[in-house]
């Protein structure tokens, strides 16, 4: 009897050493790389960790964060004649977005966020601009009509509003703390109303991103750069963490076809949150200006400076009686940060200082003549009105600042607004405005607001030769 209990006990412990070697062998590592066991029969076998813990669960962000992504309709009067088409206005509507078609209404579709319950969505500039009607769809089928709180062509947001309470919402996510390789969701409706509420996923491939400014207009662009697929109807849409969070705000792609083709980008919802927070306070951005030019440093320009690192941002000019001049900023310094942060690329920069109102304080970190330098900074309005006087008697227009000077008025600081951008530049002497002569900055600012549709000015450039430039007033 003892014999039989012996040999029953000896089968069970040999069958669990041969369950052992096939669970090992079949079942999944936790070291995360591929391990190797043997079967029962001696052969070698290779496994790789599938672990549930390697694959995130989208469930609870997807259906959480798809109930506040909206689908945006909206109508366009077409112009009567065929114009420039801005890169952000093709990716929307196409190559046919600047031409004539006979007055015909046109239509186009976005996406957009709903941020607070009671109707405030946030989506792209681009989306809505110039729109005579736009329509709200959201995840439940209801249709509302919508209308326009404020805009934001700089960082290309828009916010509108609907008539409607206990909306769902999604929580703006601090978008600084994204990680490379993080992975994110994309929520919109690409290609139109028929694929509404679409989810993809991916990685975050880069941040601090920027792309060619082929219009002129200035600019803040900082983006978060996905391989989540993106397509034309996804503008505006949200750009959301594992936790269901938004961390940007889907705007455009990089491609050759007009289709994704692996590369997307999102306003950084930090960016986003600050402009819709203006728009519903004051009803414009209020936005602080450092008051330089500059680029990111190459590693050319590092080894002539003797910076251990090619970052930060070179200061190529500093715009006199600007925030940055009045804190100490010279040309030729190196910004290597803001209020802490990191700046080692111009996008960086613009996108940190676009954190901060007129008024606020922060320190910028300097490199000069081999040393760094805390200044400390008191951020000044962007959007000075023409005609203000600064503490050194300059006068602002259209970004630059102007000052009297023997046979005309003289451009101290082309700045970076609209002056700069027609071609205006530092120690222009301004003759003629509109084919009537200046002596003082009064009569450039006088003959500007008379004009009806464009301001044109002549002049000697500071090298002596004749000059000239104009640019389209506002609307």
């Amino acid at each position: 009897m003892k014999k039989g209990f012996l040999i029953v006990l000896l089968s069970v412990l040999l069958s669990g050493l041969t369950a052992y070697a096939i669970v090992k062998t079949a079942a999944p590592s936790s070291g995360g790389a591929a391990d190797a066991a043997y079967s029962a029969a001696g052969q070698t076998v290779r496994t790789v960790n599938l672990s549930l813990s390697d694959y995130p669960d989208f469930t609870y962000a997807a259906e959480n964060a798809v109930e506040a992504v909206v689908y945006v309709k909206v109508t366009i009067q077409a112009r009567q004649q065929q114009q420039y088409i801005d890169p952000f206005f093709r990716f929307f509507f196409g190559d046919e977005g600047g031409y004539n078609y006979g007055g015909r209404e046109r239509q186009g579709s976005g996406s957009g966020v709903i941020i607070r319950p009671d109707g405030y969505i946030v989506t792209n500039n681009h989306v809505v601009s110039g729109a005579s009607k736009i329509e709200v769809t959201l995840n439940n089928n209801k249709t509302y009509e919508a209308t326009v709180v404020g805009t934001d062509p700089a960082t290309d947001v828009a916010l509108i509003k609907i008539d409607a309470s206990g909306l769902p919402v999604l929580e703006f996510a601090d978008s600084d703390k994204l990680r490379l390789g993080e992975w994110v969701l994309a929520i919109g409706s690409p290609l139109g109303e028929e694929l509404r509420s679409t989810i993809t996923a991916g990685i975050v491939s880069a941040k601090g991103r920027s792309m060619p400014n082929t219009d002129g207009e200035f600019k803040i662009e900082s983006f978060i750069q996905t391989d989540a697929a993106v397509n034309p109807g996804n503008s505006g849409g949200a750009l959301v963490n594992k936790e269901g969070q938004l961390v940007g705000i889907n705007t455009a792609i990089v491609s050759t076809t007009g289709s994704y083709t692996g590369y997307s980008f999102a306003v950084p919802s930090n960016i986003v949150r600050k402009v819709v927070s203006d728009l519903i306070d004051f009803g414009s951005v209020k936005r602080a200006m450092l008051g330089i030019t500059g680029g990111t440093v190459t590693e050319e320009l590092a080894k002539k400076l003797k910076l251990s690192t090619p970052e930060g941002v070179y200061v190529n000019e500093v715009v006199k009686g600007g925030a940055a001049d009045k804190a100490g900023v010279k040309a030729e310094d190196v910004i290597l940060s803001l209020d802490g942060t990191k700046t080692a690329a111009m996008p960086e920069l613009q996108a940190k200082v676009n954190s901060f109102h007129p008024g606020d304080k922060a320190t910028v970190k300097v490199f000069r003549d081999g040393r760094t330098l805390d200044l400390p900074v008191t951020f000044e309005d962007g959007n000075i009105e023409n005609g203000t006087v600064a503490s050194d008697g300059t006068v602002a227009f259209y970004g630059a600042q102007l000052k009297a000077a023997e046979d005309g008025v003289l451009i101290v600081s082309a700045g970076n607004g609209k002056v700069a951008r027609a071609g205006g530049e530092d120690g222009f002497l301004i003759r003629f405005v509109n084919d009537q002569k200046v002596s003082k900055p009064q009569d450039v600012i006088d003959i500007a607001r008379k004009s009806k549709r464009s301001i044109f000015i002549e002049g000697v450039t500071a090298s002596g030769r004749p000059g000239y430039f104009g640019f389209g007033k506002d609307e």
